[in-house]
C-alpha cells in the first residue's frame, strides 16, 4: 500500500478511537521508511496518548525539536548504547539521516556502542544489539530463608492437591 494511502488510514483510525490499529500502522511505516521522522514523528503522539513518555522519547529521539522529559524517560528505559540501538530502528549508516541533528544523534550512540563493546560497529550489524555476556557474574539474588520457605510452601501445596486429587478418583471406582 502507498505511503499517502497508509497515512490517511492511519487519520481514519485516530478519528474514529481506532489508536491501536493507528499506532500499529505506524510501527511498520517507520520499519518501512526508517529515515523519515515525520513518521517517528506521528507514532511519537500516538504514544502521548497513552502518556507514555518514554516510547513519544523514542521516536522523537532524532528531533531537534523534541521534548526533553520524554528523551530522559527514553533513555531511562533504553539505558544501555545497545538498547538505544535497537529502540531506535535505524537501518543504514547515519549518513542517510534527514538532518545534522538526527545524523549526530544516531553518530553519539553508535560510537557509544562500539566504546562499550570496544570495536568498531554498524547500524546494520546485528551484533551490535546483543547485549555482551558477562563472564563469572553470580546469579542476580541469592537464596533467603523467605524465599525457600515460599517455595516449600508451594510444593506442600501441590503435594496436597495431587493427593486429594488421588483420593478422588480412588472413590470414585470404589
Amino acid at each position: 500500500m502507498p505511503l499517502n494511502e497508509t497515512l490517511a488510514r492511519i487519520d481514519a483510525d485516530l478519528a474514529a478511537g481506532r489508536v491501536p490499529l493507528a499506532r500499529q500502522r505506524l510501527r511498520g511505516l517507520v520499519s518501512s521508511f526508517p529515515h523519515d521522522l515525520t513518521i517517528r514523528r506521528r507514532l511519537a503522539e500516538v504514544y502521548r496518548l497513552y502518556d507514555d513518555a518514554a516510547e513519544a522519547g523514542r521516536w522523537t529521539y532524532l528531533d531537534e525539536e523534541r521534548d526533553a522529559d520524554e528523551t530522559a524517560a527514553f533513555e531511562a528505559r533504553y539505558t544501555s548504547p545497545g538498547q538505544r540501538m535497537r529502540a531506535l530502528a535505524w537501518r543504514g549508516p547515519e549518513d542517510e539521516a534527514p538532518t545534522a541533528f538526527a545524523r549526530a544523534q544516531l553518530a553519539a550512540v553508535r560510537t557509544a556502542r562500539a566504546q562499550e563493546l570496544g570495536r568498531s560497529v554498524a547500524w546494520d550489524d546485528p551484533a551490535a544489539y546483543e547485549e555482551p555476556e558477562r563472564q563469572g557474574e553470580a546469579p542476580s539474588e541469592p537464596w533467603t530463608l523467605g524465599g525457600v520457605l515460599a517455595g516449600a510452601g508451594c510444593l506442600v501445596g501441590v503435594l496436597a492437591f495431587l493427593a486429594a486429587w488421588v483420593n478422588g478418583v480412588v472413590a470414585l471406582f470404589d
